[in-house]
């Protein structure tokens, strides 16, 4: 699996990373939800490049132009809900885009560990496509497990880019070791090395759903 970790060159990109980990700066939902938006965009021109193209003539006012356009238009999906501003940056680039919603979570026992509880997958037929799977934080890497396999039982795509701005090392190296095929690419904004017992990166930027739409009472 090839990996892209966008914060290792310089570009605007890394503004936009650390506004959303500065905790002042956290406490204006509008303006996160903004950057992850942000974020998205810079990751879906990203991938444009490595996608197909073909020609088509475009007529102008004054003529004819020979203008490379996008051979088929992409399906972007996302775990719902911290995914939901991540995927409308995505959707800004690619406006044509046909769309997926995965509802996954965690699912705390009385002792308060969890496992990730997949609910409910809507999406169109994904045979020959090139997919996007979005999810803000990728932290054990088992979120992002799920949705991949569960988007498989809809179609055999022709690629699968797995989009996260910040993954823990352990996440990384998770998925890495669940997910062999040649056609999946990992996309990340920053990993960190650390993370907590309960799942959490460190420093990561804390609960991206929450930061986005406000607390929530997690389910038991």
């Amino acid at each position: 699996m090839k990996v892209h970790n966008l914060s290792e060159s310089t570009s605007i990109f890394n503004q936009y990373l650390a506004e959303i980990r500065d905790e002042a700066i956290q406490k204006d939902p509008l303006r996160f939800r903004r950057n992850l938006q942000r974020l998205g965009e810079v990751f879906g021109y990203e991938i444009s490049k490595t996608l197909d193209y073909k020609f088509a003539d475009v007529k102008t006012p004054l003529g004819i132009a020979k203008v490379p356009v996008l051979d088929q238009q992409p399906v972007l999906a996302t775990i719902l809900r911290a995914g939901l501003p991540l995927q409308q940056g995505l959707l800004n680039i690619f406006d044509r885009a046909e769309n997926a919603f995965i509802s996954a979570y965690r699912k705390y026992d009385d002792e308060g560990e969890f496992h990730i509880e997949f609910e409910y997958l809507a999406t169109p037929d994904l045979n020959d496509k090139v997919v996007m799977i979005t999810d803000p934080m990728l932290a054990s890497g088992a979120s992002m497990e799920i949705a991949y396999k569960a988007m498989l039982q809809k179609g055999d795509p022709s690629h699968v880019h797995l989009v996260a701005i910040i993954a823990s090392r352990k996440g990384v190296d998770y998925v890495k070791s669940k997910i062999k095929a040649d056609n999946v690419t990992l996309w990340l904004g920053a990993i960190d090395e650390e993370m907590t017992t309960k799942s959490y990166i460190v420093p990561g930027l804390g609960d991206a759903g929450d930061l986005a739409f406000g607390p929530k009472i997690d389910s038991h």
